[in-house]
């Protein structure tokens, strides 16, 4: 993406965007059946953007027929791989061309900074979903070992109709680790974002379209959980869910696929990842930068957010100060403003939601922060607990709040760091190399960055262990697999005329 421009122009933009409202579903935007609406907002400013099409269980309904009919007659699930590919392509330039005005809704919808949406947001998106595309025609099928006389062949088939249940805090980045394997796989796709942030998966569904996915390959149907989300889970024609969220929420597809088909699930869900820092850890100013990073990038409201600071009694006080100082360069504000790093969280409700937590740190110190500043913004917060058994070292804040516990030892740290339900993410740092494997080893987490903060990047897999969920991985070439089905043709080679074959 381009270099940044400054507010005005960011403005200028938002002013002039045209808001997608309706759902899309087989081609074309269309209201939902019941004619009913929700208001979505800009978190920044309590203001209203729009009123977007409340969805329920008929629009469902239509979205998966469609989406069954256009997978069962191959106009993209039959498709030759390498036209799959080229149509993803031309998606990708596409949301190129209108890379601005998406950053622009993205942040409008999500109180997410201007800044993020793009440098990382919309050009990661875009980066995801063309990977994906020139996967396509790279993935072989195999051939299995077998006698003289037979043949065994191995290959992937598309799963059929795939649900896709979006998270609020990456909007655009959730879809494109969703969508990118699914198209590329064959499938056909039934998304339900976020009520919170619906906007951009509109905007994105409809730019797929003018690309050439065709008419029921990519809907996109909004509403709420209950009225879209649990419709979807417990469709009998849907094959598989892929959702990313809550813990809580997760659950509850679980129950829904228990319910219905057995359908598939896939869930990556919430996490209360540990940054260990040990008393030999290098450079404690660059090793500061990093934690800051891990717990204040997009508010914190990210399921990989190292928001467990795990640190050496020898290098707390130390650390902390370098903490603080570079904490101070994460300033407040307007989201439309490219000079602003942490923005607003994503909804009143949310916002009441952490400073809740704030209200329980009277019996642990506040080292800087644990105030908010208005409207739905909340500032950079750290704070020193008394152990791991803390309400704010073992729950999801999904804030921008660091907890810091302190330990001892190595043996210490790494068993802090597994005391938790969850298993998403962990950092460690350190400058003893055996220290490292032995410790990314240990931690009980899907990934394990070391001297860094950091989630890999779109070759590696992302998913988590324990109440992080389970089912498959997001990124890489394992993404496919949770979109495709293995299927086993086994020929028998023998002239049935020769007697003496077996």
């Amino acid at each position: 993406m381009s270099d940044l421009l400054i507010r005005d122009e960011y403005e200028s933009i938002a002013r002039d965007l045209v808001l997608p409202t309706n759902a899309f579903i087989d081609g074309s935007f269309r209201p939902a059946k019941s004619g009913k609406t929700f208001e979505t907002v800009n978190p920044a400013t309590g203001a209203k953007l729009a009123d977007v099409a409340a969805c329920e269980a008929e629009d469902v309904d239509f979205a998966v027929g469609k989406a069954r009919e256009a997978f069962e007659d191959g106009r993209w699930s039959r498709l030759h791989p390498s036209e799959r590919k080229e149509i993803l392509i031309r998606l990708c330039k596409l949301l190129t061309r209108n890379a601005r005005e998406l950053a622009v809704m993205e942040s409008l919808d999500s109180g997410k900074t201007i800044y993020d949406c793009s440098n990382v947001d919309v050009p990661e998106t875009i980066h995801c979903i063309k990977w994906h595309a020139e996967l396509i025609d790279k993935i072989y099928d195999q051939v299995a070992p077998a006698s003289d006389n037979h043949m065994a062949l191995v290959v992937r088939e598309p799963v059929g109709v795939v649900g896709l249940v979006l998270p609020w805090n990456f909007p655009l980045l959730m879809l494109a680790w969703k969508i990118g394997p699914a198209l590329a796989a064959g499938c056909s796709v039934v998304v339900k974002p976020a009520a919170e942030t619906s906007l951009t998966a509109l905007r994105l569904a409809e730019l797929a379209y003018e690309a050439g996915v065709p008419a029921g390959v990519l809907n996109v149907v909004t509403g709420g959980g209950g009225d879209v989300g649990e419709p979807l889970g417990k469709h009998p024609d849907v094959d598989m869910v892929s959702f990313t969220g809550s813990t809580v929420t997760g659950r509850r597809f679980l129950h829904y696929s228990a319910d219905s088909n057995l359908k598939e699930v896939v869930l990556e869900m919430g996490g209360k990842n540990p940054c260990i820092v040990m008393d030999d850890a290098e450079h404690l100013d660059a090793v500061a930068a990093h934690v800051v990073n891990g717990a204040f990038w997009n508010m914190g409201e990210n399921c990989s957010a190292a928001s467990r600071l795990i640190v050496h009694k020898d290098v707390k006080d130390s650390l902390l100060e370098k903490v603080k100082a570079h904490a101070r360069e994460w300033n407040v504000g307007d989201p439309l403003d490219p000079t602003v790093r942490v923005g607003a969280l994503v909804s009143k409700a949310h916002f009441d939601k952490v400073c809740g937590y704030l209200g329980k740190a009277e019996a642990a110190e506040i080292v800087m922060g644990g105030k908010n500043s208005g409207g739905a913004f909340v500032e950079p917060t750290v704070v020193d607990v008394k152990s791991n058994e803390s309400v704010l070292a073992r729950e999801e804040i999904f804030g921008p709040v660091l907890s810091v516990i302190t330990v001892s030892s190595f043996d210490e740290a790494i068993a802090v760091a597994n005391d938790t339900p969850y298993g998403l993410a962990a950092s460690l740092f350190t400058s003893n190399a055996r220290r490292a494997m032995r410790g990314a080893r240990a931690i009980r987490a899907g990934t394990v960055t070391v001297n860094c903060f950091g989630e890999g990047d779109i070759t590696t897999p992302f998913g988590g262990y324990k109440q992080s969920g389970f089912g498959g991985r997001d990124n890489s070439i394992h993404a496919h697999d949770q979109y495709t089905q293995l299927k086993t043709i086994w020929l028998d080679l023998t002239d049935p005329t020769d007697t003496e074959v077996a």
